[in-house]
């Protein structure tokens, strides 16, 4: 039987009349890393920050490392670490000021704070640089020291709220290669990002669209089951034209532009896609059967999603 960190019930938030989080029900495995994917306001950090008790949920409930984040969010904030885009550290501060001023917010005990200290600098990669000011850092070390800063009191949680916003690529890889050591050392990790490609690296990816999850299961699966339809990708003078025409186009279930081709999602046979366009002055070449990609699967469900809540 599988070990849960994190469940929450028809979690739900409201503002006054607006929705924020609908009726979530999500449960994440001890050691499993989970992406949290949806557009902006779609509900996301409400969702973690309820889940860090730091918001009272409207309705349903929430156990994080075992406390009820409603009944007890001051047990639920010391068995988490939480980590913002903004990366939460004091720039006018060194990097081992940082350190030993979240070591001590986490309470972590005196004998230990050194050791931890070294571990945080070494995985940061900032040997050597721990007189130095946060404020002159680049963004990576920033974010490595960041997430140093948040497992300072080894908790067996942790959020990570885009942590990756405005940081160059290969960073971002790295910073990915520690998350993947945390959670073979069985930390739990939701992490929300809007880089498509990122999702690859979770073990299951959560879609949430207009306070709902829409969508839950690893990259794989939900390639297989999301589309609904065979993927082409499609080669045209006029991009903008052609996404109209098909548009019309009863067997077309959807067409969107990716980088100088089309991707479009159809039901039945292709063969009639070429003589559509070719009537309404497209000219397009041969339609290719592809993989769908993340960004496929997260243009279409949301969409779905959105067509869904208007009815």
């Amino acid at each position: 039987m599988m070990d849960i960190a994190v469940q929450a019930t028809g979690l739900t938030k409201r503002f006054g009349s607006f929705v924020a989080v609908d009726n979530l029900d999500l449960s994440i495995a001890k050691g499993e890393v989970v992406g949290f994917i949806g557009p902006n306001g779609a509900g996301k950090s409400t969702t973690i920050r309820m889940l860090c008790g730091l918001l009272k949920p409207s309705a349903g409930r929430a156990e994080v490392a075992g406390f009820d984040v409603a009944r007890d969010p001051e047990a639920v904030r010391a068995h988490i670490g939480y980590m913002s885009q903004k990366f939460s550290l004091y720039g006018d501060l060194s990097v081992r000021e940082n350190l030993l001023f979240f070591g001590g917010l986490y309470q972590v005990p005196r004998g230990e704070i050194e050791a931890r200290m070294h571990m945080a600098i070494g995985m940061a990669g900032l040997e050597g640089r721990e007189d130095v000011l946060v404020q002159t850092l680049a963004g990576g070390w920033k974010q490595r020291l960041a997430l140093g800063c948040a497992i300072l009191h080894r908790p067996p949680v942790l959020f990570l709220d885009e942590p990756t916003s405005g940081v160059e690529p290969e960073a971002r890889r790295k910073f990915w290669e520690l998350i993947h050591q945390l959670a073979s050392q069985s930390v739990t990790i939701l992490v929300s990002t809007h880089y498509m490609e990122e999702a690859e690296y979770c073990n299951r990816i959560a879609l949430i669209n207009a306070g709902q999850l829409v969508a839950i299961g690893s990259p794989g699966e939900l390639r297989r089951h999301a589309l609904g339809g065979t993927l082409y990708e499609l080669s045209c003078e006029a991009l903008g034209a052609a996404v109209t025409a098909l548009g019309q186009m009863p067997e077309v279930i959807d067409a969107a532009i990716f980088s100088d081709k089309l991707h479009v999602l159809m039901r039945g046979s292709v063969e009639a896609l070429q003589p559509w366009l070719a009537t309404r002055g497209v000219t397009a070449g041969q339609p290719v059967p592809i993989a769908p990609s993340l960004e496929d699967v997260f243009v279409q469900l949301v969409s779905r999603s959105s067509v869904a809540g208007q009815t």
